[in-house]
Order: C-alpha cells, then structure tokens, then sequence
C-alpha cells in the first residue's frame, strides 16, 4: 500500500531530553546523544528519504494519516546516538491506550485505526533510522567491546 502525502516538517531534536525517560528506551553510557548532528541530516534530507521510503510501504491510510497530521503527531518524534550499541535509537509519538475515553479525535473509532497509526509511527521511527545510519552517519562507536566476549 502507498500512502501519498507530503511529508510532515522533521522533528525538532532538543538537547535536553535523556531518551532513558522513556519507556521504550534504555542508553547505556555516554550521554553525547549528538541530536545536533541527527536534526542537521534530518533537515538535510534523510527525514524526506526515509518518509518517502516509509510511505510506499506503510499500511496507514489517508484516513488514519489525516488523524496524524490533525494532532501534530508527524513531527513529535525524538532521534538520539546511542554510542553503546552504536546505533540511532528514536522514541515514537502514538496515541494513548485511553483515546476513547479522552476524546482523543473524532475520527478516530477504533482500536484498528489506533493499532495502525501507533504501529505505522514506529515503522517510521525504525525507517529513520536506518536511512540516518545506513546513508548519513560515518562516525564510529566509541566503545570497544572486549575481545573475550562469548560467541553466540
């Protein structure tokens, strides 16, 4: 499926959030999470690439993109470096598991739609990602792992 919109301005990285605040993050280490470096190739054009990547292979429906773009979701995303695992991790923006009781949107009238839009989110989230890594970033982890790690 294809999703044909334009995409959402990329997300503003702020200095002063520790992605371990979340719950779908864990950092381990330094604390250099390079969110300057990240929203400069975000702005460069690695959020357009990776959305357009996104976007030809998403299950969300205009409908359900409509819902994002409403509540400004699009853009609520958090990209850091994680030096640890040498890796971008990134916290999702989603809709809370009590939407119907807040009212949340009135379009918004099932937990399809909920499930689509909140699993579609992370699926960007990871796309970033990976185009951030795979065709923006050349820096290398800081941190060597010891050679008598276990083999698994």
């Amino acid at each position: 499926m294809t999703l044909d919109v334009d995409p959402p301005s990329p997300p503003e990285l702020s200095p002063n959030v520790d992605p371990n605040e979340y719950d779908d993050a864990d950092v381990v280490g330094d604390s250099d999470y390079r969110r300057e470096e990240l929203g400069a190739f975000l702005a460069e054009g690695a959020w357009e690439e990776a959305f357009a990547e996104w976007a030809a292979e998403t299950d969300v429906t205009d409908d359900e993109w409509d819902i994002v773009t409403d509540l400004g979701l699009g853009s609520d995303f958090d990209f850091f470096w994680d030096d640890f695992a040498g890796r971008v991790g990134y916290h999702a923006p989603g809709l809370p598991q009590d939407w119907k009781e807040r009212e949340v949107h009135p379009d918004l009238d099932s937990w399809k739609a909920v499930s689509s839009i909140n699993a579609g989110l992370t699926e960007l989230g990871q796309t970033v990602c990976d185009v951030l890594k795979d065709d923006y970033i050349d820096w290398e982890s800081e941190y060597e792992a010891p050679d008598d790690l276990p083999d698994f």
